[in-house]
């Protein structure tokens, strides 16, 4: 795809101090020109975003965590799939790599523009091995400089929507790829918390197990550990309409996150004593 009228870069990147780097893969919104003018009008509203992550976690960065964030649309290309294509949910309906429908099963594409299997290698190219290599980096790096490296994450969606779940899904939803990507004794911590948490319901590896990020690069056994965290927008945001972020249903649910990324910490520092 061509890049010469100044397209941003694929991610935004911030190197901390603390073992724990957190991904927001699904943050961006932004769709270069030429893609956006073959999509419809609604997919350029881009509604399948996981608004406002940035906001919602910028304590983390004061914790001292590193953080990943991809600046284009999912509808470009989405990160928390294999690059091959392989689907992470057999049997269910699923979004693909390069998707060609919104989460409410309307075309993204007006029709017969619909990305070939080049342009779709091309993005992969372009846009999602730069954040991969971005992510083994950072990983490599926090184990090398602490012994340890804890990755989180972070996504957000819509609370109901019926081509992926019935009825209101769980607040917040933890994966671990079912206890592959991290120690079943973290994961109880936070699930815990989650579940201590006043007016919203909490679920381990239930609908959302954790996607590609999290299956592929959580690796307890050499000293990464991997969490999803897919929590419902109307935790933090009118999750229809604007998708404008509400900061007093925000600052209810913030303090919890960070008593989350608090117990990775934790862990990572019990683990390096041992």
């Amino acid at each position: 795809m061509n890049n010469s009228h100044q397209d941003p870069p694929p991610f935004v990147f911030h190197a901390g101090t603390e073992p724990l780097l957190v991904s927001m893969p699904h943050v961006g919104t932004y769709l270069p020109p030429a893609l956006a003018a073959r999509l419809t009008v609604e997919a350029r509203r881009v509604p399948d975003t996981d608004w406002h992550l940035d906001r919602l976690y910028v304590f983390a960065k004061e914790m001292g965590a590193s953080i990943l964030m991809a600046t284009h649309s999912r509808y470009v290309v989405d990160l928390n799939r294999p690059s091959d294509n392989t689907s992470l949910y057999p049997g269910q309906s699923v979004t693909t790599l390069c998707p060609l429908d919104t989460f409410d099963d309307a075309p993204l594409y007006l029709e017969g523009m619909a990305p070939d299997a080049a342009e779709i290698a091309a993005r992969v190219s372009a846009y999602w091995h730069p954040y991969h290599q971005q992510l083994r980096a950072e990983l490599a790096r926090l184990r090398q400089q602490h012994g340890i490296a804890m990755l989180w994450d972070a996504h957000s969606i819509r609370s109901a929507l019926p081509r992926f779940f019935e009825g209101k899904l769980p607040d917040f939803n933890l994966g671990t790829a079912d206890g592959a990507s991290c120690d079943s004794a973290l994961a109880g911590t936070l699930l815990g918390i989650a579940q201590s948490i006043p007016g919203h319901s909490a679920v381990l590896n239930g609908r959302f197990k954790g996607g590609h990020i999290t299956r592929h690069y959580g690796r307890p056994a050499e000293g990464i550990q991997a969490v999803q965290l897919e929590l419902t927008q109307c935790s933090y945001m009118n999750e229809s309409g604007g998708f404008e972020y509400e900061p007093e249903r925000a600052e209810r649910v913030q303090s919890h996150l960070r008593r989350m990324l608090s117990a990775m910490f934790a862990h990572a520092r019990r683990q390096v004593k041992r």
